[in-house]
Parts: C-alpha cells; sequence; structure tokens
C-alpha cells in the first residue's frame, strides 16, 4: 500500500515540475537575464568599494608618512 502512495507521490512531483517547466518556458530568457543582471550590478559595485577602500587606505599611509 505504502509502494503505492510513493508512486502517486512521485507522480505528482513530476506532473507539478513539468507543469512548471513549461510555464516558465516562455518567461526562461527574462529570468535569465534578471539573474545575470542582478549579479552583475552586486558584483560590480562590491569591486567599486573594494578598489575606493584600497584607494583610501593606500592615500592614508601616504599622509601618515
Amino acid at each position: 500500500m505504502t509502494e503505492i502512495v510513493k508512486i502517486i507521490a512521485l507522480a505528482g512531483v513530476l506532473t507539478l515540475g513539468l507543469l512548471l517547466a513549461v510555464v516558465a518556458g516562455d518567461y526562461a530568457p527574462w529570468y535569465f537575464a534578471w539573474l545575470v543582471g542582478t549579479t552583475m550590478i552586486i558584483l560590480i559595485s562590491v569591486s567599486g568599494a573594494v578598489l575606493l577602500e584600497t584607494q583610501e587606505a593606500a592615500g592614508n599611509a601616504s599622509r601618515e608618512k
């Protein structure tokens, strides 16, 4: 009895996954662009902050000499 319940549950999960893949298939390029764009914005912002901190530390070190 439990084997049948497991098979039915797995079939339901598979059906839901296929349904989500079909629905998201039309919008997949937009989601991909959004994820890549957000990641790039974060990485560029962090690298800018690190560069600014490095420049300020170098400027403070040269003023202290």
